[in-house]
């Protein structure tokens, strides 16, 4: 399986199965997308027919020729034979051993707090309540919720632990002490926490800031962009905007972790489908870690991004990763969350087939000590799995997950981007069609866009190394 492309000047070319990419020139890319419908003699008489019309002669640099032509078709050939074009999926036959794997809880996400000091519009968690149930962490969850990691991650000595809310900042004892257990904790087991924080800035102090420096391996710093749009789906409480009070301790934090370790997230909606512009702005305040994602509500909300606004949307994408470029040649470079990939090696095979682990490797603990899915099936009762004093008690659920696969869902199958996204996420599958085995539709068309950009992003890279 292959897919073909074009953007900002480049012939791209991703075979799926591999991973490879090939950037080519015009004649290669036209032989391509026949040479495994069409003898050789076809592929020359419409490449002649092509090429000897003299608007397209000049997208050649050597004049056509029949020549030059087979030139073409033995590279092609030779790509195949080495096993970089046209390749077999190679992931399909190991699908069974998949399903069957051991796994262990590698991940929780900890809501330390249902409850928020903002009331955004968007919000999943309904301004924290999460269903209606504000509640705060105590620490003797917390410190529950930490032993059933340890006991539950077998061999794995890295885990990862998010504090997040509502506003985790409004229990931020909590996480202090959860922090200082976690590490008394890792040299009794051999484990080491790799802690995060999500905050949306409103309580952040010189206090805080310090104690996340030492402690935290990344702080997720929730801002939409420009002031006029934050301050419209990110309002406090009383309806004021929050973007004058939290920018400036932003700025402090990013470079007080020397530009690293962190990243402003923002969501854009149908209110700003210029998205691109809020990107751009964070950039030009000096923020080097960018990440803004698009918002998935149904679509009975008003600022609900629906299917006509997908080549906006596409567009954008184009018009940023255009902007990266010449940012990065004026020295001005950034990174922006959606278009990194790692085309080197990438991630394991588990998760270019199943993703983050929602559901088995990753969990979200609630402030009465409920474990669910992930932080998006909060609230869902169908979805509890079990809670900290117990453990699981839902392993049908956590078998189901474990199923949940880019073969499990027909609409991965022949999707070229499916082993980058892995499937998509299992939260928005339930949310739109009621089973995580389906897919988001919208979230699909936005993710392969991502990934072109991306490619080409490596594409314009090796092109200013050359």
């Amino acid at each position: 399986m292959i897919h073909q492309y074009k953007n900002n000047g480049y012939n791209i070319v991703l075979d799926v199965n591999s991973g490879m990419i090939h950037i080519v020139d015009e004649l290669v890319y036209d032989i391509i997308s026949l040479y495994e419908s069409h003898d050789v003699d076809t592929i020359i008489e419409k490449m002649m027919d092509k090429y000897s019309i003299p608007e397209n002669a000049g997208l050649l640099e050597d004049p056509i020729s029949k020549e030059l032509i087979l030139e073409g078709i033995d590279e092609i050939r030779q790509l195949k034979e080495d096993g970089s074009l046209f390749t077999e999926d190679i992931y399909q036959n190991y699908i069974s051993e998949f399903k069957n794997r051991e796994t262990v809880v590698k991940a929780l996400c900890l809501h330390i707090a249902h409850d928020c000091n903002l009331a955004c519009k968007y919000c999943f968690a309904e301004e924290g309540e999460y269903h209606g149930r504000r509640a705060i962490m105590s620490y003797e969850v917390g410190k529950k919720a930490l032993d059933f990691l340890i006991v539950n991650s077998g061999k794995r000595r890295n885990l990862e632990v998010d504090f997040f809310g509502g506003e985790p900042l409004m229990n931020f004892q909590v996480v202090r002490d959860l922090v200082k257990y976690g590490r008394e904790q890792e040299k009794i087991h051999d484990k080491h926490f790799r802690f995060t924080l999500t905050t949306n800035g409103l309580l952040l102090n010189d206090d805080i800031i310090a104690f996340a420096n030492e402690e935290m391996d990344n702080v997720v710093l929730s801002i939409d962009g420009r002031k006029e749009i934050h301050d419209h789906m990110r309002p406090s409480r009383n309806g004021k905007g929050s973007y004058d009070i939290i920018l400036p301790k932003f700025i402090k934090l990013a470079e007080s972790r020397n530009q690293s370790r962190y990243y402003v997230r923002g969501t854009f909606t149908r209110n700003n489908l210029d998205f691109s512009e809020d990107v751009i702005h964070l950039a030009e305040l000096g923020f080097k870690q960018i990440s803004m994602e698009p918002v998935v509500s149904l679509p009975e909300e008003p600022y609900a991004i629906t299917e006509e606004d997908i080549p906006v949307i596409c567009e954008e994408y184009d018009k940023l990763a255009e902007y990266m470029i010449q940012s990065k040649k004026e020295g001005r470079s950034f990174n922006f969350f959606h278009f990194m990939l790692d085309l080197s090696g990438g991630p394991c095979v588990a998760k270019r087939l199943s993703g983050c682990g929602t559901g088995t490797e990753y969990l979200a603990v609630t402030p009465w000590g409920d474990i669910y899915p992930c932080h998006q099936f909060v609230g869902e009762e169908e979805y509890l799995l079990g809670n900290v004093d117990d453990g699981i008690k839902r392993d049908d659920l956590v078998e189901g997950f474990k199923h949940c696969n880019v073969y499990s869902k027909d609409n991965c199958k022949d999707c070229f981007a499916r082993y980058y996204c892995s499937g998509g996420c299992a939260a928005n599958s339930y949310k739109f069609h009621n089973n995580i085995n389906d897919t988001y539709d919208i979230g699909c068309e936005l993710q392969r866009k991502r990934v072109e950009c991306s490619i080409m992003l490596k594409a314009a890279e090796l092109d200013g190394e050359e």
